[in-house]
C-alpha cells in the first residue's frame, strides 16, 4: 500500500529531503509539507515541474499549525521532520502531536539525503545559527583560490520566491541579486561571497545545483544554513561552535548531529567570550567528538569607514536570522557601537507594526533591530523604522548593504565580522593537510 507522508519544513531542507528520497519513490505519497520559521512561505505549492510526474498538480505548502488537520484529511501515516535550529524539546514536541495521530514521526539521515560529487568538498557548518560559519566559510573559498583552486560555493538553500525560477541559481555579480530579487536574508549570505570574489550557486534541486557547480570548479565548498548538516558528502567537515554559548553544542538540533560528526571543530568569538566559556565550549566539544581536532579563532568586529561614533546617538541593525530564531540578543552592529563610545538609541518604541510584532516573537532581542526583509512590505517597515529612529547614524551588522537597499535619511556604516585564527593548530594547516591528500 502506498503511505501518505508529510513534511515538515522551512523552504529548505524539506524540499531537498522530497526531491532525495520521496519524489520518484512509487510506495509514497506526499500529500504536503508545512512551514514554519520563514514569514509568508506557507499558502504556496511545491509546483509540478520540480514535483516530478507523479505530482501532475505539486504538492501544497501549508502552515505548520495546520499539521492535525492534514494528517486527519488524508490519513498520515508518516510525518518526516526536515528544518533546523530548534531546540530538540520543540522535536520532541511534533512527534508527540504527530504520536497522538496514530503516525511515525520520521528523521532522515546524512546516508539517505547527502549527494556525492565528482569532486572534493569541505563542509562548514555550525550548531547554532550566529556562531561565525558564513565567515569561515568565506576565509576557506578565499584561502583555497589562493593555492590555486577555482572554488564553488554551495550554499544551503533559501528558496523564497518563484520555485520553479529558483530551481538552480548562480550568483557572480550583484546584479545577479537583483535580477533573482533576492530578499534581505538571502543577500545575507550572498553579497559577501560576492565581495570576496567567491562564486555561489542555491536553489531548490541540490542535484541539479550541484552538477552545475562541478562544470566550473576544482572544489566544493558547503556554506550550510541554519544549523543542518550538509546536503552535500563531505570529504572534510568543519564545524563552528561559540564560546560566547557553549552550552549550544548539545541544546540543538541538528546542531549536536553535527557536531559529532565533525573532523575539525572551530571554537570561534574566543576574542569576546570569558575564559570559562572557551574553557567549557572545549570541554563540551570533546565529549561529543573526542576524536574531531579543535582549532579556536577570533571574530574581531570592524567597520568599513573611519566615523567617529563616541557621543553620536546610533541605531544599531543586527543580521535577522541570527538575532530571531538564532537567539543572539545582539550581533556586530551592536558590539561596534559601544566599542566606540556610541549612544545606542533603542529602536523598539519606534519599531513598526510588523516589527513590533517581531520583539513580541522574540523578546530576547535587545537594543537592535533585526535586519528582516523577506518580503517588499517587510522591507519597507524596516525602512520606516529606521527612518523613525532618533538616531544620527544607522550602524549597520548585517552582511547587506543597506544603504544600497533602503532610502534613509541618515547615514550607514558597516560593521563586519572576520575570521581569524587563533593558536594551534590553525585551521590553515588542516586544510593544507586535506590539499596535499587531495592532489
Amino acid at each position: 500500500m502506498v503511505k501518505n507522508i508529510v513534511i515538515l519544513g522551512a523552504a529548505g531542507r524539506d524540499f531537498h529531503n522530497f526531491n532525495v528520497v520521496y519524489r520518484d519513490d512509487p510506495t509514497v505519497r506526499v500529500v504536503a509539507f508545512t512551514a514554519t520559521q520563514i514569514p509568508g512561505i506557507d499558502g504556496r505549492r511545491y509546483p509540478p515541474e520540480l514535483a516530478g510526474a507523479r505530482y501532475p498538480d505539486g504538492i501544497r505548502i501549508v502552515a505548520e499549525s495546520e499539521l492535525e488537520t492534514v494528517c486527519r484529511h488524508h490519513a498520515v501515516d508518516q510525518v518526516v521532520f526536515a528544518y533546523s535550529d530548534v531546540p530538540h524539546e520543540h522535536v520532541m514536541h511534533l512527534a508527540s502531536r504527530v504520536l497522538a495521530l496514530g503516525a511515525d514521526f520520521i528523521l532522515l539521515g546524512p546516508n539517505r539525503t547527502m549527494l556525492a560529487s565528482k569532486l572534493k568538498v569541505i563542509a562548514v557548518t555550525a550548531v547554532r545559527t550566529g556562531c561565525g560559519k558564513s565567515a569561515v566559510s568565506r576565509w576557506l573559498a578565499r584561502y583555497l583560490r589562493t593555492h590555486g583552486w577555482r572554488v564553488a560555493v554551495v550554499r544551503h538553500p533559501m528558496p523564497y520566491g518563484d520555485l520553479v525560477r529558483e530551481r538552480v541559481q548562480r550568483f557572480v555579480t550583484l546584479a545577479d541579486l537583483d535580477a533573482a530579487n533576492c530578499t534581505i536574508e538571502e543577500r545575507e549570505e550572498y553579497e559577501p561571497h560576492i565581495a570576496a570574489g567567491n562564486m555561489v550557486f542555491a536553489g531548490v534541486d541540490y542535484a541539479a545545483v550541484l552538477r552545475a557547480a562541478e562544470q566550473e570548479a576544482d572544489i566544493i565548498v558547503w556554506d550550510g544554513g541554519n544549523n543542518d548538516f550538509s546536503f552535500v558528502r563531505p570529504d572534510l567537515s568543519i564545524t563552528v561552535v561559540d564560546a560566547l554559548r557553549p552550552l549550544c553544542i548539545t541544546t540543538h538540533h541538528p546542531g549536536e548531529a553535527v557536531a559529532r560528526m565533525a573532523d575539525v571543530i572551530v571554537v570561534n568569538k574566543v576574542d569576546a567570550a570569558p575564559p570559562e566559556n572557551i574553557a567549557a565550549a572545549i570541554r563540551f566539544v570533546r565529549e561529543v567528538n573526542p576524536t574531531a581536532i579543535v582549532v579556536q579563532a577570533a571574530s574581531p568586529v570592524s567597520l568599513d569607514e573611519d566615523v567617529p561614533l563616541k557621543g553620536r546617538r546610533v541605531v544599531a541593525v543586527d543580521d535577522g536570522p541570527t538575532i530571531t530564531h538564532g537567539g543572539m540578543p545582539y550581533g556586530a552592529a551592536y558590539v561596534a557601537a559601544l566599542a566606540r563610545g556610541a549612544i545606542l538609541v533603542d529602536p523598539r518604541p519606534q519599531a513598526s507594526p510588523a516589527f513590533r510584532h517581531l520583539y513580541q516573537q522574540y523578546p530576547h532581542i535587545g537594543r537592535v533591530l533585526p535586519a528582516v526583509g523577506y518580503s517588499a512590505e517587510q522591507l519597507a517597515e524596516l525602512q520606516a523604522t529606521l527612518i523613525a529612529a532618533d538616531a544620527d547614524i544607522v550602524v549597520s551588522g548585517t552582511p547587506v548593504d543597506l544603504g544600497r537597499r533602503l532610502r534613509l535619511d541618515k547615514p550607514v556604516v558597516r560593521a563586519r565580522y572576520e575570521f581569524k585564527q587563533v593558536g594551534e593548530p590553525k585551521l590553515a594547516g588542516l586544510i593544507d593537510d586535506f590539499l596535499d591528500r587531495a592532489r
